[in-house]
């Protein structure tokens, strides 16, 4: 079997069904990657959601929370998932800059709680989330397997999916 990684960058989405691939979105600071997974399809997607909503902005379907996800969910279907068998594990949503404790300048949480918000309002279950903190992280999606880990800078991977750590 050969490992093929796909770099998924900022405001960009991919999805496979190949045995081997791995998506990884690296540098996730206030961005939310967001893996979604099929496991009895083998299936699996990650999006690399930059701001919380589109707001009649363009920059493509994976820039924006409300825009992200659903062309996600359209690509994975497309590659056999059930909307009904996804899952979703989130990384990223860092406050990567002060603002005198303004929260409406944080992006970050911005981008988890619209990014969570529309996991829901599709009925996503979220798996695991590894979101906040003041450090940028690394996912990584195995598409065999349906394996997600994240890592913080300077930190070791932790398994996320389908490990036990990051509760949603």
């Amino acid at each position: 079997m050969t490992v093929a990684e796909t770099m998924v960058r900022m405001g960009e989405y991919a999805a496979s069904a190949a045995a081997g691939d791995i998506l990884v979105s690296l540098g996730l600071g206030s961005c939310i990657g967001v893996a979604l997974l099929d496991r009895r399809a083998a299936v699996a997607g990650l999006a690399h959601v930059v701001l919380p909503a589109a707001e009649g902005r363009d920059g493509g379907a994976g820039k924006f929370a409300d825009t992200a996800v659903r062309a996600l969910v359209d690509e994975l279907c497309a590659l056999g998932a059930r909307r009904s068998g996804l899952e979703a594990v989130l990384v990223g949503g860092a406050s990567m800059f002060s603002f005198g404790g303004s929260s409406g300048m944080e992006v970050g949480l911005r981008n988890d709680a619209a990014v969570r918000a529309e996991l829901e309002r599709m009925r996503i279950p979220i798996a695991a989330a590894e979101t906040g903190g003041s450090r940028g992280r690394t996912v990584k999606v195995a598409v065999d397997g349906a394996r997600v880990t994240a890592r913080a800078a300077g930190d070791a991977d932790v398994e996320l999916f389908p490990g036990t750590k990051g509760a949603a």
